[in-house]
């Protein structure tokens, strides 16, 4: 999975691969002072679409690439910044589907994601198979 930040007016956008088993102890923990959630909850809250959870991974990000980041200093549009997933993760998924569904439900699922296919990002640096992003 990919967080993705598309400002107003840049012509490409940035992508950051989001594997939160993957952040280091210390953005982990520095994740949950800013949120107050624990790191389990917050990978699931930043599934969910909460604003607090996503800037807070935003920042995480930029202050990789920028250390003088400042969280107060960290804004965006909504429609600016997304999750997505890649293609290799939705291939994933068509997997499960396969063996999970049946008839209408399965022929419905295997619509939408090959449709989501087409359009998803080609994550050619994904090693192995990909996970779905909560933190266990």
């Amino acid at each position: 999975m990919f967080l993705v930040l598309h400002r107003e007016g840049e012509d490409a956008p940035t992508r950051w691969r989001y594997e939160p088993k993957k952040l280091m102890s210390v953005e982990r923990e520095d994740i949950e002072r800013r949120t107050g959630r624990h790191f389990a909850q917050f990978t699931q809250d930043v599934l969910q679409g909460n604003s607090l959870c996503r800037r807070a991974l935003l920042f995480t990000y930029l202050r990789r690439d920028h250390p003088k980041t400042k969280f107060e200093d960290v804004d965006f549009g909504w429609d600016e910044l997304k999750l997505e997933y890649s293609r290799q993760e939705y291939e994933s998924m068509r997997e499960g589907v396969l063996g999970s569904l049946h008839g209408d439900e399965l022929a419905a699922a295997l619509q939408q994601i090959d449709q989501s296919i087409e359009d998803a990002y080609d994550d050619t640096e994904a090693s192995g198979k990909a996970e779905l992003p909560i933190a266990g």
